[in-house]
């Protein structure tokens, strides 16, 4: 288990982004991305009868209909041991396979860094 004082603070602002989102909005996870001009977007999931997405995919989607071209990171807090593949996939599509995913508990402590790749 690593510590979120290991972030930097760009980091340790997405993950507390997306810890806010979880809780403000009662859903199973939060998350929040960082595009490549330094903007923001947070998302919880989505469950609708006719669409399901996760977080993730869900912030993912907020920064491509908003403009951004790449990401430089990505932040995913939910109860899941490692991030799944398709929330992997949405953030290489952006940002590449270098791009970071943190994943974070509910308390906001960083559970996992891996790359989307």
């Amino acid at each position: 288990m690593t510590d979120s004082t290991d972030l930097g603070a760009e980091d340790r602002k997405i993950v507390t982004l997306a810890r806010s989102a979880r809780a403000r909005n009662g859903v199973p996870e939060g998350a929040a991305v960082r595009d490549e001009t330094g903007r923001t977007y947070v998302a919880g999931t989505v469950q609708l009868e006719s669409l399901r997405l996760s977080a993730l995919r869900t912030a993912v989607a907020m920064a491509v209909a908003s403009g951004a071209t790449s990401l430089e990171a990505a932040a995913v807090v939910s109860e899941a041991e490692t991030p799944s593949e398709e929330d992997r996939a949405a953030v290489r599509d952006l940002g590449g396979a270098d791009t970071p995913v943190l994943l974070a508990g509910p308390d906001g402590v960083l559970r996992l860094r891996v790359t989307a790749g």
